[in-house]
């Protein structure tokens, strides 16, 4: 069983909603179909105007039996939201003409939907950039206790299995967070090896990467790689993590023997930390490509709800697995 099969097996006992609020794109309908009728969700919402939604479903020959479309505009939610929403921005010089004015937003409605339990998470992205769909989530539905940094992390899947758990393997950041700084860094790694408990289902052995090994090439660079190091430590001293280390000390037994004798984490890591995006992103397309893995993401985490984000390039097959992660993320 695969990656996503598994994912889908776990949302099957999950019996999640999830809410749509780009459901004016075919390729969302088709998709949100397709997850109930697979039974990966319990319930799907649709957010914005009824007559366009089955305005787009006709025209492709779409039934839309068995999802709920809410209009916001007409929703006897949007002046509870809207007093909610004034309510947790107010701080930050928000007025409530500005709080209407943003609860109009579809993508906004549906993160209240999520905040306010009518939703269990929100899936966004096709028809919006990725940072307005971090934005509507930090705003609305926060951060997790404990955590201060939103970021993502992508599951990759490597044919040698001796790598990871059984060739299964987080890298993180790969898509958010540009220069964390080191306590961005331990956020990012305390969040990544949650996703891989509640993803996957591993225990966590996380590396913080970098060019040195303990010490083998000092800089101001590895001295941020270090720093997050001790405070993951010390913020969840339950979790196996080690660093710095090079990626091969992380990866390999008998590199990690001589490069860092006695690491929790050499040698069998499962959840790499990269320093910063670049090399997150460019790590992650290299093995993609070059080792022929398979890449599931980006999968934003960190939010005290689930929220997931699209590539506005996505396929019918990338928003049921999204779906079914939303679902899956929603039991942790």
């Amino acid at each position: 069983m695969n990656f996503h099969e598994k994912v889908h097996e776990k949302a099957k006992g999950v019996k999640a909603r999830v809410v749509l609020p780009e459901s004016f794109d075919v390729r969302i309908q088709r998709a949100s179909l397709q997850a109930l009728k697979n039974g990966l969700v319990k319930e799907i919402v649709f957010i914005g105007d009824p007559e366009e939604i089955t305005s787009v479903a006709n025209k492709h020959g779409i039934d839309l039996k068995g999802i709920e479309i809410v209009d916001p505009l007409k929703s006897d939610f949007f002046d509870d939201f809207a007093h909610r929403y004034h309510e947790l921005r107010k701080h930050k010089g928000l007025s409530f003409d500005e709080a209407i004015e943003q609860i109009r937003d579809p993508v906004y409605f549906a993160a209240m939907m999520v905040k306010t339990d009518r939703a269990h998470g929100l899936v966004a992205g096709a028809a919006h950039s990725t940072a307005h769909i971090i934005r509507a989530a930090l705003k609305v539905i926060g951060i997790k206790e404990g955590i201060k940094t939103a970021s993502s992390s992508m599951v990759m899947i490597v044919p040698d299995k001796s790598f990871g758990y059984d060739g299964q393997l987080i890298f993180a950041d790969c898509g958010t967070v540009p220069f964390p700084d080191a306590s961005q860094l331990a956020d990012i790694a305390i969040a990544s090896a949650e996703t891989a408990v509640s993803l996957i289902g591993f225990k966590p052995i996380v590396a913080m990467l970098s060019f040195s090994t303990k010490g083998s090439a000092p800089c101001e660079i590895v001295d941020k790689v270090i720093k997050a190091t001790e405070l993951v430590k010390q913020r969840r001293p339950d979790l196996v993590v080690d660093g710095e280390m090079q990626a091969d000390a992380a990866l390999v037994n008998c590199v990690a023997e001589k490069k860092c004798p006695g690491s929790p984490a050499g040698g069998k890591s499962n959840v790499l930390i990269f320093p910063d995006l670049n090399a997150g992103n460019i790590s992650y397309k290299l093995v993609q490509r070059l080792a022929h893995a398979e890449a599931y993401g980006p999968i934003l985490q960190g939010f005290k709800k689930p929220v997931n984000d699209l590539s506005r390039g996505c396929s019918l097959e990338d928003i049921v697995n999204v779906i079914a992660i939303t679902a899956v993320q929603s039991l942790s």
